[in-house]
This record gives structure tokens, C-alpha cells and sequence, in this order.
């Protein structure tokens, strides 16, 4: 019961967040407890009458002592992406991470919606730097490209001037200049990072550090789109259905050896007495 209850807990968390952007669904991984091995006593294969027979196999089988919770780890399978037009959100098609500056350190996400801060620079929508491989990236609206590989062009014309605003519609951008690159990183074992909310992701002992991903290796970053969760919420409701039955079927085994022990104990005080 308590190894469903893990399960419930993971389907509930993974349905709250099928809306939010670049969320990844938590998978609980369980294990059996040591099986107990079941022998019929004086059985040993020994004959006991001249004419009787002798077991030959006094094994029984085995009986499963129930399940725990073994792990849960995080499914990084590719969302689907949303078109929303808008430059400051960027996705990415390929395993990596955007790098984000916090007050606890360097912490990764999958969710590219980003927003534009009051001091210019491309943040998160709670406020923490996206960085790019030089630092904190500082952008115009209307006035950077973000091609596949993660570099950020400005025009060349406005890059001494950033109170210069264009428009990409009308905009030929003959001369552009290369601003910086997002710092994208990778880990050797994406599954054990730990979340922190807020999208945000933390390495850990068992995912190894962040490596910055080199070129030709880097996944394909699209401007104007975001990556959807790739939680299933049909695959999920169907699950939860599965939980709660198992839960209730353990939930009466556990009732029903109540009143036969119950009945047991009743019946021998009564007999005793």
C-alpha cells in the first residue's frame, strides 16, 4: 500500500504540471523485498511407514514479502513544441540544458520561456539570468536572432545603440554581429538530477557534474517555440485508475486477515473459557 501510494503521489505531481513548460514526468522505480523460501515440515523425503510414500520435494515455493521503493527518477523524453512567435522563447530539440544564474549557483532547465528583465538582460519568468557562454546575455526587444546552434546575432547597425529598436518583419539585417552562445550543458546521467522547482534542475553526486556541450554535438535550439511537457495525460488518468484498484485490492487482504484473525482469537478464548 505504501508502494502505491509513492505511485499516486508521482501520477498526481506529473498531471499538476501537464501544462508546464519543459516539465519532465517523475517515474517511481520499485523493488521486492528477499523472498522467504517455504518448506512443509517433517517432510525431508524419509520413509516413515513400510509401505508409505516420501516427498520428495519438501520445497513448497516461495512467498513475495511485498515491495519498496527503489527510485524515482526523472524521464527526460523529448516535449513537443509550441509555436508562440515571440523571440524571447527558445526551445531545444535534443538533450541539453539552458544554463540559469541563481543565488545558489548555477542551476538547468528544460523550459526555454523566457522574459526580457527590467535591466535588459534574457531571464527567467522568476527572474534568474539565462547565461550564455560569456555571462549574462543582454538583448534588445526586436533586435537578436537566435539561430540552431545557440548563438545570438544582433545587428550590426544598432549594436553600438541599444535603445535602437527594430522589426524582424521589415528587417534585412545585412551585418550582424555575433553577441555570444547559450551556455548549453549536458550530464553524464541526465535521470538523477534533482529538481528544485521551478523547472530548474541541480546535479548531483550520482548525475555527475555539468560539461558544456561542443559543437556538432549541441542539440538544435528553435527561437519562437517552447517545449511542451511530455507527460501523457490519457497514460496517466489510466495508471491512476490502475493504483487506486491495486490500492483498494491490498486494502481489503489487509481487512479481511483482520477478521479472520479476529474470528480466531474469538473462537479460541471461547473454547479456553
Amino acid at each position: 500500500m505504501r508502494a502505491q501510494q509513492w505511485r499516486l503521489d508521482t501520477v498526481a505531481n506529473n498531471l499538476a504540471n501537464v501544462d508546464s513548460d519543459g516539465y519532465k514526468k517523475d517515474v517511481a522505480a520499485f523493488k521486492s523485498f528477499p523472498e522467504l523460501l517455504l518448506r512443509r515440515t517433517d517432510d525431508d523425503g524419509v520413509y516413515r511407514h513400510p509401505f508409505g510414500s516420501a516427498d520428495a520435494a519438501p520445497i513448497m515455493g516461495k512467498l513475495g514479502m511485498g515491495v519498496e521503493l527503489n527510485e524515482l527518477y526523472t524521464d527526460f523524453e523529448q516535449g513537443a513544441m509550441k509555436e508562440t512567435q515571440s523571440d524571447f522563447d527558445i526551445a531545444l530539440d535534443g538533450k541539453g540544458f539552458f544554463t540559469v544564474a541563481t543565488p545558489w549557483g548555477e542551476r538547468y532547465t528544460r523550459n526555454g520561456s523566457f522574459q526580457l528583465g527590467k535591466e535588459g538582460f534574457l531571464e527567467t519568468k522568476e527572474g534568474y539570468p539565462v547565461l550564455g557562454e560569456n555571462g549574462p546575455i543582454k538583448v534588445k526587444a526586436n533586435n537578436f536572432q537566435v539561430d540552431k546552434n545557440g548563438q545570438i546575432w544582433i545587428n550590426a547597425a544598432y549594436a553600438d545603440d541599444p535603445d535602437l529598436m527594430i522589426s524582424r518583419e521589415n528587417n534585412t539585417w545585412e551585418q550582424t554581429a555575433l553577441l555570444d552562445t547559450l551556455k548549453l550543458v549536458e550530464f553524464d546521467l541526465d535521470r538523477y538530477l534533482e529538481k528544485q522547482g521551478s523547472s530548474l534542475y541541480r546535479e548531483s553526486d550520482t548525475s555527475g557534474p555539468a560539461e558544456v556541450i561542443e559543437e556538432g554535438r549541441r542539440p538544435r535550439v528553435v527561437q519562437g517555440f517552447t517545449e511542451a511537457s511530455n507527460v501523457d495525460p490519457v497514460v496517466e488518468m489510466v495508471r491512476m485508475i490502475e493504483i487506486n484498484r491495486a490500492y483498494e485490492a491490498n486494502q481489503k487482504i489487509i481487512q479481511s486477515g483482520d477478521t479472520m484473525l479476529g474470528t480466531l482469537i474469538n473462537q479460541v478464548t471461547r473454547m479456553n473459557g
